[in-house]
């Protein structure tokens, strides 16, 4: 089985439509896809309606989550995407996209570059805004070559010139209401140092004591030492380990299974999850809500 656990959408900030994302998944040779868009559940019933046969969809959501000042992203799945109090947060944490992104752009006009918000808004359209489609417009304006060069200090990494913070949740908080709901957590790229600062050690173990299910291991923006590395702490800690390709479409060079998941550790998952179940082919004829 070919199984990745991190892909976006149009939902959020990715440029396949959910309906795309699943038929390329397909395509690509995958068996299970997981779509986990930014904040948002907005692209499920696409989704489900258009998943092929021989394909299955993990429903799932990356939550904006920082600690002690450093942001991260949590992966959750197969959660309950009705349950209030999560959903309640994402709101919050979505509803805060929209004047966060105005003020990077407002930021970077300061800064003399080119880019306005009704261009920033219409490459987004109906997904959740992000620094990935202001970086797009950056790339439409001249000012960097790919949407991964904008994301350094200079311009939208985290501290940087255009940066402006937004509502995030606490991550132990994001693992006690994704538990709530059913749903199982993964710690998204936790080393992934060309990003921006990555939280310690101590504190994937304090997540580790707090619930969290997993880490991802296998990701494009980690080095095979850094996997390594990774997969002993997961050992030490009795984490789950998982690969993702974090596809986001042309919006980034990686594609479609680049790095899998373990089917032994995919069946974990969903054995751990009771909130939602993994929705099979022919146009999502599965339970999707527990």
């Amino acid at each position: 089985m070919r199984i990745d656990l991190h892909a976006h959408s149009t939902a959020s900030d990715g440029t396949d439509t959910p309906a795309e994302l699943v038929r390329n998944a397909a395509a690509a040779g995958l068996d299970v896809v997981a779509l986990t868009d930014h904040d948002t559940v907005g692209g499920y019933a696409e989704a489900i309606a258009a998943v092929p046969d021989g394909l299955t969809l993990v429903t799932g959501a990356e939550l904006s989550c920082r600690l002690d000042g450093i942001g991260l992203h949590m992966l959750a799945y197969l959660f309950d995407p009705a349950e209030s109090e999560l959903s309640r947060e994402r709101e919050l944490v979505r509803d805060d996209r929209v004047p966060r992104a105005r003020t990077m752009v407002g930021k970077l006009q300061d800064l003399g570059v080119p880019v306005t918000w009704d261009r920033v808004a219409a490459i987004a359209g109906d997904g959740s805004v992000g620094r990935p489609h202001i970086a797009a417009a950056m790339v439409e304006a001249g000012v960097v070559a790919s949407v991964s060069d904008a994301f350094t200090p200079q311009w939208l990494a985290d501290g940087g010139r255009a940066y402006a913070e937004k509502h995030e949740l606490d991550p132990f908080e994001a693992i006690r209401l994704v538990k709530a709901a059913g749903g199982v957590t993964v710690f998204a790229h936790p080393l992934a140092l060309k990003r921006g600062r990555c939280v310690p050690e101590s504190a994937i173990a304090e997540l580790a004591a707090a619930g969290l299910d997993g880490i991802e291991v296998d990701h494009m923006d980690h080095d095979p030492a850094t996997r390594a590395r990774l997969r002993g702490l997961a050992g030490e800690l009795g984490l789950l380990t998982t690969g993702s390709s974090d596809y986001h479409g042309s919006r980034k060079t990686c594609g479609l299974g680049e790095c899998t998941t373990d089917p032994e550790i995919y069946g974990e998952i969903t054995r751990r999850a009771t909130g939602a179940f993994p929705v099979p082919g022919a146009g999502g004829q599965g339970r999707t809500g527990a």
